[in-house]
């Protein structure tokens, strides 16, 4: 939980839509949400104390890129929506003419802390499993994580084997709004 309260703080506190739009002509895929309320706010130290639904509560280091800091205000709500899918491509390793690798940050409008990060990633994986009639596909990245994600064109199912290693092009977002 750490980890998504430090990355939504981090990247997108300074950072845009209404909804998370990964990548134009991407199938939505997993969808997480976390909501928590700030309970401390130490402007000095730039440290923000939130909790969560479940009663967690964590403290986060905010860093300078973060504009509107100053907006925040106890008892504000935080709403993080990571949303994650396939957008291009499932090609054999070495394959040529894949989408190039990007990010960006885009700050909402208005007087609060906001905003949409978003990345495009290409991954060397190893197929783990494979569902036709999602369609999605499980992979277990180089570093051993395993990510189950929606598959844009089905045809990029066509040829594949559990097992195979495959360069996998997919997006991320995350937003997060603060009312």
């Amino acid at each position: 939980m750490k980890y998504v309260y430090a990355i939504a703080l981090l990247f997108a506190c300074s950072v845009a839509a209404p909804a998370v739009a990964v990548a134009q002509g991407a199938a939505a895929a997993a969808t997480a949400q976390l909501t928590a309320k700030v309970v401390a706010i130490d402007y000095d130290a730039r440290i923000v104390t939130l909790q969560d639904g479940q009663g967690n509560v964590q403290e986060i280091k905010v860093g300078p890129s973060v504009k509107r800091f100053d907006a925040l205000k106890v008892g504000d709500t935080i709403t993080f929506t990571y949303q994650e899918s396939i957008a291009y491509a499932i090609q054999k390793p070495g394959a040529t003419g894949l989408p190039p690798q990007s990010s960006s940050v885009t700050p909402l409008p208005g007087s609060k802390p906001g905003g949409i990060v978003r990345k495009m990633t290409t991954a060397l994986v190893t197929i783990q499993a494979i569902d036709p009639n999602a369609p999605s596909v499980t992979v277990k990245t180089q570093d051993g994580h395993t990510m189950a994600l929606s598959v844009n064109d089905p045809s990029s199912l066509q040829g594949l084997n559990v097992g195979d290693q495959v360069q996998i092009t997919y997006a991320q977002a995350l937003m997060i709004t603060v009312q």
